[in-house]
């Protein structure tokens, strides 16, 4: 972790990463977990992730409105979310368990191409009070085996937010939400293992240049087209996911 080249590709990642939020306003751990997974393993790709994405998740909810109403409506997703990871972690499925890397590298590369197709298909159809309900739990639960097996916490999440109707401050508050309950959890799984001093370290370093991409991504959204460069994102992501899923099952 100390390896200047090592050290020089996960700066690059979080600008890249920080950039894309910047322009579109999500994906920073998405793109980081899809770039950092190419120089290191997934375990200490999503420790390195921890502090970027709890710092970002904390302005998506800071910038939204009251959390009650929030908390009140989503919170069944919310525990089951911390109750798949936590259930993914004692399985010692991906993430935590070493002799399943390149397992864990596949599954990166299957949720990250999932995400994309997802994404690129539009936004899903609006979802019952009934229906929302009942998936609740069951999309939570799936999101935290996801989020423990590969650090990615978008699936199936974020589209199932999407399909609930709420309001674009909305919408950008919940997931903000989920994805902190997320990497909480993940936090907590990860301490004492990957998520060592080293690896708290260089990920509270990773804040300078996250937030040095999200300021020139600002600046960036003025000058192109948010809705060309997220599709070329998407696609990019996919290709990505696709080519870290096959080395991980090659």
């Amino acid at each position: 972790m100390t390896d200047p080249a090592i050290l020089a590709a996960v700066a690059a990642a979080f600008v890249l990463a920080g950039l894309v939020k910047g322009v579109v306003g999500f994906g920073l751990p998405t793109v980081a977990m899809g770039l950092l997974g190419l120089v290191v393993a997934p375990a200490h790709a999503a420790a390195l992730l921890i502090v970027p994405s709890l710092v970002t998740n904390a302005w998506q909810l800071a910038a939204g409105g009251p959390l009650r109403p929030l908390l009140r409506r989503l919170w069944p997703m919310l525990a089951a979310i911390a109750l798949g990871t936590w259930l993914g972690a004692w399985a010692g499925i991906g993430l935590l368990a070493p002799a399943h890397a390149a397992r864990a590298s596949a599954a990166l590369g299957v949720a990250l191409a999932l995400y994309a197709v997802v994404a690129l298909a539009g936004t899903p159809r609006r979802a019952s009070p009934r229906m929302e309900a009942a998936t609740g739990p069951l999309v939570g639960l799936a999101t935290g085996l996801v989020c423990a097996a590969t650090g990615v916490s978008v699936m199936p999440s974020a589209p199932w937010l999407q399909a609930l109707g709420l309001q674009r401050d909305a919408l950008v508050q919940a997931m903000g939400l989920s994805f902190t309950v997320s990497t909480l959890a993940l936090a907590a799984t990860l301490a004492g293992g990957s998520l060592d001093l080293v690896a708290a370290t260089v990920s509270s370093a990773a804040l300078v240049p996250a937030a040095a991409g999200m300021m020139l991504g600002q600046r960036l959204r003025r000058r192109i087209s948010p809705a060309v460069f997220r599709r070329a994102l998407l696609l990019a992501l996919l290709a990505l996911g696709l080519w870290l899923a096959g080395r991980g099952l090659g």
